[in-house]
């Protein structure tokens, strides 16, 4: 199985990584969005309803929703440390899959166990 870190990996060879500062939002509950994001550097936190649900480190995923059929986040993203994210669009997310298929897994991993966390903290 492919490991987090192989997962990460992924994310480390997009081009144009992008800074966010302490605080700043990644992007919020109900918005549309095209990207999924790779924590490169930093930490960034996972609210609801303005109920920070989760705070997840550089090596993790998050945002994966939108390139699978859901058409809004469920989630608002937030830079809790000045942090570097990679991220993917869905032709990228395709072609990864179809290259390295354990990554679908590691993705589907990380956003069940990422649902099952905020549908138990609402």
């Amino acid at each position: 199985m492919l490991s987090p870190v192989a997962t990460i990996s992924i994310f480390q060879k997009q081009p144009d990584p992008k800074a966010f500062s302490s605080g700043e939002i990644i992007f919020e509950e109900g918005q549309s969005g095209d990207f999924m994001y790779g924590i490169l550097e930093g930490e960034v936190e996972i609210l609801v309803n303005d109920k920070v649900v989760e705070t997840i480190q550089a090596g993790e995923v998050f945002g994966a929703g939108v390139l699978v059929g859901i058409k809004q986040r469920t989630y608002t993203a937030i830079a809790k440390t000045n942090c570097k994210l990679a991220f993917i669009d869905e032709y990228s997310f395709l072609f990864v899959i179809q290259e390295t298929p354990m990554f679908a897994i590691q993705v589907m991993k990380s956003y069940s166990e990422r649902l099952s966390r905020v549908e138990h903290s609402i």
